[in-house]
C-alpha cells in the first residue's frame, strides 16, 4: 500500500479531513478534493502537506478536468474515496425541484462521475480500491431527507453492481454507512433533536470521523482484495442492517 496515490472527494473538513489523514500516516498519498469552502481547504493543506485540489464533484467536466490534473502531478489514482455530500433538508411537499437536484448531483451522480474517470486506468493496472460514503438515513430512510435518503440509499446500489463489474480486476468496491458523526453538519442539527438522537445510540455517543476513517483503511488495504460489494456500517449500533 505504501505510495499509493488516493483521491478523497470533500477531503478538506470532518470526515473526509480523517480519512486523508489516516491515510497519510499508512503511507499513502492521499490528495484532497473541495468546492465551497477556500480558506478551510488552504488551512488543511498547510497543516497537513496534503494537496488539495477545487472542482465540482456534480460536475462531469469538472471532475475529467481535475482528475486529469491530479493524474499529470502526481500520477494515476490507486484508490478512491467519495466523500462529498451536502444536505437540503425539508419534508417533500415543502421541497423544491433544486433541493432534490442539488443533493442528488453532489452526493450520488459525483459517484460516477469521479469512478467513471478512474476505472479505465484501474483496470488496465489490474488494481483499484473504491470506497463510496454511504449513511445510515440511506438505510433506514430519515424524516425531512428524501433527497439525501435516497440519493444515500442510491450509493449503496452503485456499490454493489459496481463491484461486480472490478471484481476480475482486482477492483473492490466498497462502502461505508456511517452514522451520526460529530461534523460541523451533524452539529447544525437543533440541540434538542441531537439530544434525542444521542439517547437512541447503543454506543452513548457520538461518531468521530476517526472512526469512518478507520473503516476505510481496513477496506483500501491491498491485502483486503476479497472484500468486495459490502456495506460496513459505523453507526455506534444504532441501526443493525
Amino acid at each position: 500500500m505504501s505510495g499509493r496515490l488516493a483521491v478523497v472527494t470533500g477531503g478538506t473538513r470532518g470526515i473526509g479531513a480523517a480519512i486523508c489523514v489516516g491515510l497519510k500516516n499508512a503511507g499513502y498519498r492521499p490528495i484532497a478534493n473541495y468546492f465551497g469552502n477556500v480558506e478551510a481547504a488552504k488551512k488543511f493543506s498547510d497543516e497537513t502537506g496534503i494537496p488539495s485540489y477545487r472542482f465540482n464533484v456534480a460536475d462531469f467536466g469538472e471532475c475529467e478536468a481535475g482528475v486529469k490534473h491530479i493524474v499529470r502531478d502526481h500520477g494515476p489514482i490507486e484508490v478512491l474515496i467519495n466523500n462529498a455530500g451536502i444536505t437540503r433538508d425539508g419534508t417533500l411537499h415543502k421541497m423544491s425541484y433544486e433541493s432534490w437536484e442539488d443533493v442528488i448531483h453532489t452526493n450520488l451522480t459525483s459517484c460516477f462521475n469521479m469512478c467513471r474517470l478512474v476505472i479505465d486506468s484501474m483496470r488496465d493496472r489490474g488494481f483499484g480500491r473504491i470506497v463510496n460514503i454511504g449513511s445510515i438515513n440511506g438505510q433506514a430512510g430519515q424524516y425531512g431527507q428524501v433527497n439525501y435518503a435516497a440519493a444515500k440509499s442510491g450509493i449503496h446500489g452503485f456499490t454493489k453492481a459496481l463491484a461486480q463489474e472490478g471484481a476480475a480486476k482486482n477492483i473492490t468496491v466498497n462502502a461505508i454507512a456511517p452514522g451520526y458523526v460529530d461534523t460541523d453538519m451533524v452539529r447544525a442539527v437543533p440541540h434538542n433533536v441531537l439530544e434525542k438522537i444521542i439517547a437512541k445510540i447503543p454506543a452513548g455517543r457520538l461518531g468521530r470521523a476517526e472512526d469512518i476513517a478507520r473503516g476505510v483503511l481496513f477496506l483500501v488495504a491491498d491485502d483486503a482484495d476479497f472484500i468486495t460489494g459490502s456495506t460496513m456500517s459505523i453507526n455506534g449500533g444504532q441501526h443493525m442492517y
